[in-house]
């Protein structure tokens, strides 16, 4: 059985954990502290050279890092995957975008607010991530336009993604109220059979 060391109010770790759900895959989860320093200790840094969260642990042994590696080798062989190749190479493209364009703007003002209470010396940091941040809700629901999912009719790993920090980026200060279309998405992504939420 596959071993989650994850932090439950992280949205990387709750794509692993939202993931394995869908696909009614067993598993165990580890819950780590990372404001306690638990990515810090020994033992989890022999696991995690990087000492980053998530982590799957196979029973072999084998260790994987990075949220959408590991969504990826979850998925593999499932419908949360286009089977076209050019489909394929989108969801990848929207994954890329996830993690280099998404996620330094939506999550990281939610760890300064939520983690970190809104530290003084961070607060120039969190209003430019808010004008970056308000510029990539209004790609993604321009993506979403006329669509129910990122890629179309296919609910995929890109919609797990992207949802994971989107769902609560009003915990990082952001008003999805104007972006409609992101609303209806959201929504959607709710009704997936095996849905879970975050920290369920």
């Amino acid at each position: 059985m596959i071993t989650v060391y994850g932090d439950e109010k992280s949205g990387n770790c709750y794509k692993v954990k939202l993931t394995l759900r869908l696909l009614n895959q067993a598993y165990r989860w580890r819950d780590i502290d990372i404001m306690a320093g638990e990515t810090k200790t020994a033992t989890f840094l022999k696991k995690s050279p990087q000492g980053k969260l998530p982590i799957i642990e196979l029973d072999d042994g084998r260790v994987l890092a990075e949220s959408n590696a590991i969504i990826g080798y979850l998925a593999e062989g499932s419908g949360l995957i286009p089977t076209d190749e050019f489909d394929k190479a989108l969801m990848y493209q929207w994954l890329f975008f996830e993690q280099y364009t998404h996620e330094p703007c939506i999550a990281v003002a939610r760890f300064i607010r939520l983690y970190q209470n809104m530290p003084i010396e961070r607060q120039a940091e969190y209003d430019l991530l808010h004008v970056k941040g308000r510029q990539v809700l209004r790609l993604l629901d321009e993506q979403l336009a006329n669509k129910a999912f990122i890629l179309g009719e296919q609910f995929s790993l890109a919609d797990i993604a992207l949802f994971a920090y989107t769902h609560v980026a009003h915990e990082g200060g952001f008003d999805i109220t104007p972006f409609e279309n992101i609303r209806q998405w959201l929504s959607k992504v709710e009704q997936q059979p095996g849905f879970v939420g975050m920290q369920d």
